[in-house]
């Protein structure tokens, strides 16, 4: 069996052990994986990572891009942003809503920052003319 660990910049997102398989998606295409597999690297799309254990039926995990690694019977995954359900209707919305909040977010700060560095170089430029 294998232990999943799911890792956000700011959280662990998730610490799951007896995991028997997994699949996820990689800019190669799906991967599988069972606890025997080889060890690896692989970098992550955005995408569904399902996995199952032998009390759980099959649960899913959102994650935006990233990157997993397969040491011995250890699974990391790095991502940005993630979000766990185990019916894929339920994963759907929770991705519109967290993930289009995060976005929004994200456009704000931008916009934010933009007004900053604006203002800076307003502010450098008037004084560099006053000198």
């Amino acid at each position: 069996m294998m232990q999943l660990k799911v890792f956000m910049p700011f959280a662990a997102f998730a610490d799951i052990s007896g995991v028997l398989s997994m699949v996820v998606e990689t800019t190669q295409g799906a991967l599988g994986m069972l606890p025997n597999r080889l060890d690896c690297v692989a970098v992550l799309n955005a995408g569904i990572l399902s996995y199952s254990n032998a009390t759980e039926d099959e649960m899913f995990i959102a994650v935006d891009e990233g990157v997993l690694v397969k040491t011995g019977n250890t699974v990391l995954v790095s991502t940005r942003r993630a979000v766990a359900g185990n019916n894929l209707d339920t994963l759907h919305k929770l991705v519109e809503e967290e993930f289009l909040l995060q976005d929004e977010l994200e456009r704000n700060r931008h916009a934010t920052m933009l007004k900053l560095e604006t203002g800076f170089l307003r502010r450098f430029a008037m004084f560099q003319h006053e000198t």
